[in-house]
C-alpha cells in the first residue's frame, strides 16, 4: 500500500470514529470500546484548515492530558504539530448524561520529569501505552489541555478584540465573495456555476465553519463565567446550527444557477450580519468588564 493510500485509510478510519463518537455521546465500539476518547479540532499548520482527530485522554484536576502516541508509530501525529503551531484547540468530550460537550482549551506540551511521570501513570492505566513507547524511538508527547478561563480581565479584552477582528475579516470575505463573477458568460453561452463563484463560496463556508466551531467551544466558558448570558448563548448556538445546516446544503446540493446562488448568498449575508451584530452587542460588554447586555 502506498503512503497516500495509507493516509486515506487512516482518514476514513478516523472519520468513522468521529461520526460514532458524536452520535453516541462520546462512546465508540470496536477496538476503542470503553477507552476514554476526546475529539481534538486543531488548525492545520500547513493547510490552515480545521482538522478533527480522536485521541485518548486522562483527567488531571481541571485539565485533560492527551497522548500523541500514533499507536507507537515512528512519527508524531499531525495534530501534535498543529498544536505546536497554534495551541488553541476545540475539545469534544462525552458527558455522563449521554451527550457531547464542546469547550475551548489551550494546549501545553509537558516536559521532562512531569511528562515522564504522567506517561508512566497512563501506561499503568493502559498497558498499551507502555507497548507504544517500547515500539518507537521517539519520546511520545504528553499534552495538557487547559480549558478556556474567562476570569482574567486582560485576557477577556483580548478575546473581545479577536472576536471583532474575525467578524470584520469574515464580513470582508463575504463582501468579496458577493462581488465575484459566477463565470465569464458570452452572448451565446449563459452563465453557469463552473466559474469562481461556487469555488470561493465553498472556501468561505470553510472559514465560517471554523469560526463557529471555535465559538461553540468558547461558549462553555461563557456558561460558567457569565450565567446571566444563558438566553444569548442559547440563541447564538441555535443560529450556529441553522448556519451549519445551510452551509451543508450549499456544499452537498449547490444551486443550479448563478442567480439562485446569488440569492442564497444575499440571504446568508443578511443572516450573518444580524448574527455578528447581536453577538458583539451582548458578549463584548461582558468581556470588557461592563454589565452584560441581557435581552429582556
Amino acid at each position: 500500500m502506498t503512503e497516500p493510500e495509507q493516509r486515506q485509510d487512516i482518514q476514513e478510519f478516523n472519520r468513522l470514529i468521529i461520526e460514532e463518537f458524536r452520535a453516541n455521546g462520546g462512546r465508540v465500539g470496536g477496538m476503542f470500546e470503553g477507552a476514554p476518547l476526546v475529539l481534538l479540532t486543531t488548525l492545520g499548520a500547513r493547510s490552515g484548515k480545521r482538522r478533527t482527530n480522536p485521541a485518548a485522554y486522562a483527567r488531571d484536576g481541571e485539565r485533560l492530558l492527551v497522548f500523541a502516541s500514533n499507536a507507537g508509530g515512528p512519527a508524531h501525529p499531525g495534530w501534535y504539530f498543529n498544536l505546536l503551531a497554534d495551541n488553541r484547540v476545540t475539545v469534544e468530550i462525552g458527558t455522563e448524561e449521554g451527550g457531547v460537550m464542546t469547550f475551548s482549551a489551550r494546549a501545553e506540551p509537558l516536559q521532562g520529569e512531569e511528562r515522564d511521570h504522567q506517561y508512566a501513570l497512563q501506561a499503568a492505566r493502559d498497558p498499551g501505552f507502555a507497548a507504544y513507547q517500547a515500539g518507537t524511538d521517539r519520546t511520545i508527547p504528553v499534552i495538557a489541555l487547559h480549558p478556556l478561563n474567562l476570569t482574567d480581565p486582560a485576557r477577556n479584552r483580548a478575546i473581545g478584540e479577536e472576536l471583532v477582528r474575525v467578524h470584520a475579516q469574515l464580513r470582508a470575505e463575504l463582501a468579496t465573495l458577493r462581488a465575484t463573477p459566477a463565470t465569464s458568460a458570452t452572448p451565446a453561452t449563459p452563465a453557469t456555476l463552473d466559474g469562481g463563484l461556487l469555488r470561493h463560496c465553498l472556501s468561505f463556508c470553510e472559514s465560517l465553519s471554523m469560526h463557529h466551531t471555535a465559538e461553540d467551544g468558547a461558549f462553555s466558558a461563557f456558561d460558567r463565567q457569565f450565567p446571566e448570558l444563558a438566553p444569548v448563548l442559547e440563541r447564538l448556538r441555535a443560529e450556529h446550527r441553522a448556519v451549519s445546516a445551510a452551509l451543508t446544503k450549499l456544499r452537498d446540493e449547490p444551486p443550479a444557477s448563478p442567480d439562485a446562488l446569488r440569492q442564497e448568498l444575499e440571504r446568508l449575508a443578511k443572516d450573518l450580519d444580524d448574527h455578528f451584530t447581536y453577538e458583539e452587542e451582548h458578549l463584548l460588554p461582558a468581556l470588557n468588564g461592563r454589565p452584560a447586555d441581557v435581552p429582556r
